[in-house]
């Protein structure tokens, strides 16, 4: 009997799950173990052992042989995607000399000396020098470099979770280009390691030694060693194949291929994404990701605090909804539906932009949260309801801007993430973009991109489009009710559109007085 199940590990940033696909896509069995809280050493800091990240992938395996009905033996291979832009540290000896920092983690490095030579001529002519000092600033090898010299003389390898977790699957420092999402010397045009003359090697010093080695999406990592064997439970010998960054495999499980389909994640961290085959910057000098298809884009605009916000509002705001799961035994933000539907679309007015974290993209270092037009009518359920449509006015603005920038308009909207499976949430965004929005078969998203990586790459299916039509489907679409639209087009093109010009110079002075967020 052939080998035909499909083992994906999705490390995401609250949790690694141990998931078994089978060919058409459906989800058989799924574990899922808790990561520990990120320490936080400093205000704002965000690290963890990385030992934490691989005992949590051994438990979910462990856990998953041991549920009723799963036969390891028809096992085919393996595939990992995690979340992005996680930096390990390793000595010659293949050990971590620091916490992992996480992408969460707003440290940054001032003082750093400009970029020289012709670049830096050329950055400067251009007007780009600003960019190019926040994203020094806030490369976190710069970080380690300049704070923990005797951590970085040590350093033998510097490599993101994916391939440490692939190290210590196979004993190889190997990783997929399709992960490469970080502050790093990687060329996105050509999905490899910058040529010695890039700008990169400046702007983020470091010998080209401690890279590890990339393979592209479906190619093999190597095999699952003795030792890792024993530990998760996986079988020796098995192959793993290289996936992609989670964002990326959420795309290709939503059954997105076509550039004219955007993917939003309602994540930790809310995105949009469309495939492309051609090299576009949406935002100059900000590249495109590698996608989960080899040799193909993945433009993404990214809100760096998205569906945390609704973690956020259940802290800050949502007791009585603790108190009532609690009761009920359901989650809280299962009961969120009612407070967004108890309110009318729109607010009220009440409007808000979800720039709960600074970043260079959404839409700038300075930019802050805000939230206008409070009246006496406005309850929380009103605040909560303006912060999903803050989300997806942001989104949408993403959606224009990407189809601007790549000539391709977006006609369809896929939705993934935690966040995604509210129906308030997805109708919202369907009122707000004014078009369909269908929510995938499964839940794991991420989690079948790398299935779906790892059926391609094991020659189980013969090609991506064949893949993702055997393997994805649509659950539900979710149909624009156009007096909606029209209103919160309104809202969008008359308020929200204007909010950020409008009180950019106050953000600005805000940090000039606080000093928050700090300056470079």
């Amino acid at each position: 009997m052939a080998k035909e199940l499909l083992l994906a590990i999705d490390v995401g940033t609250q949790s690694t799950r141990a998931l078994i696909f089978d060919l058409q896509g459906n989800l058989l069995f799924k574990t899922k173990i808790p990561l520990p809280v990120y320490n936080a050493p400093k205000p704002g800091w965000a690290e963890l052992d990385p030992q934490r990240f691989w005992e949590s992938l051994c438990q979910a395996c462990q856990r998953l042989w041991a549920t009723p009905g799963v036969e390891k033996d028809q096992i085919a291979g393996v595939a990992i995607t995690t979340q992005r832009n996680v930096l390990i540290n390793l000595d010659r000896q293949g050990s971590p000399l620091r916490p992992a920092i996480h992408w969460s983690d707003q440290r940054r490095t001032s003082g750093l000396p400009n970029v020289g030579g012709v670049w830096g001529l050329l950055f400067a002519l251009s007007g780009m020098m600003g960019t190019i000092r926040y994203l020094q600033a806030e490369a976190k090898t710069n970080w380690v470099r300049t704070y923990q010299p005797e951590i970085w003389n040590k350093t033998a390898k510097i490599m993101l979770l994916s391939g440490y977790l692939t190290y210590r699957m196979t004993g190889q420092y190997r990783d997929s280009t399709a992960c490469q999402v970080a502050h790093l010397p990687f060329d996105y045009k050509k999905h490899a390691w910058a040529g010695k003359l890039d700008w990169k090697w400046k702007a983020v010093p470091m010998e080209p030694e401690m890279l590890v080695d990339l393979v592209p999406p479906t190619a093999l990592l190597g095999e699952v060693t003795p030792r890792a064997s024993e530990e998760t439970g996986i079988p020796a010998g098995l192959p793993l194949i290289a996936a992609a960054a989670d964002k990326a495999c959420e795309v290709l499980g939503s059954g997105t291929l076509a550039s004219n389909t955007c993917c939003l994640s309602y994540g930790t961290a809310a995105t949009i994404n469309t495939i492309h085959q051609r090299y576009i910057e949406v935002i100059p000098l900000i590249p495109p990701y590698p996608a989960a298809v080899p040799g193909s884009y993945s433009l993404e605009i990214q809100l760096f605090r998205g569906y945390w916000m609704v973690s956020w509002f259940l802290r800050e705001f949502g007791h009585n909804e603790q108190r009532l799961a609690k009761e009920r035994g359901v989650a809280p933000e299962e009961l969120f539906d009612d407070l967004v539907n108890s309110v009318p679309a729109g607010s009220m007015g009440l409007t808000l932009q979800p720039y709960w974290a600074p970043g260079l993209k959404s839409p700038g270092p300075d930019a802050k949260g805000a939230m206008i037009g409070f009246g006496g009518v406005h309850t929380r359920a009103h605040i909560y309801r303006a912060m999903l449509e803050g989300l997806a006015y942001a989104l949408r603005e993403g959606a224009e801007r990407t189809s601007k920038r790549s000539g391709v308009p977006i006609t369809e909207v896929r939705v993934a993430g935690g966040g995604s499976q509210s129906d308030a949430a997805a109708q919202l965004t369907a009122d707000i973009f004014g078009m369909p929005v269908s929510r995938p078969h499964v839940y794991e998203a991420s989690g079948l991109g790398a299935a779906i990586d790892l059926a391609v790459g094991l020659k189980l299916k013969a090609s991506f489009e064949s893949a993702v039509a055997d393997m994805t489907r649509i659950s539900r679409t979710f149909e624009p009710n156009l007096e909606n639209h029209k209103l919160y087009d309104d809202l969008y093109r008359r308020v929200y559109l204007k909010m950020y010009d409008r009180l950019a110079p106050l953000y600005k002075e805000i940090q000039d007085i606080t000093g928050y967020p700090a300056k470079d």
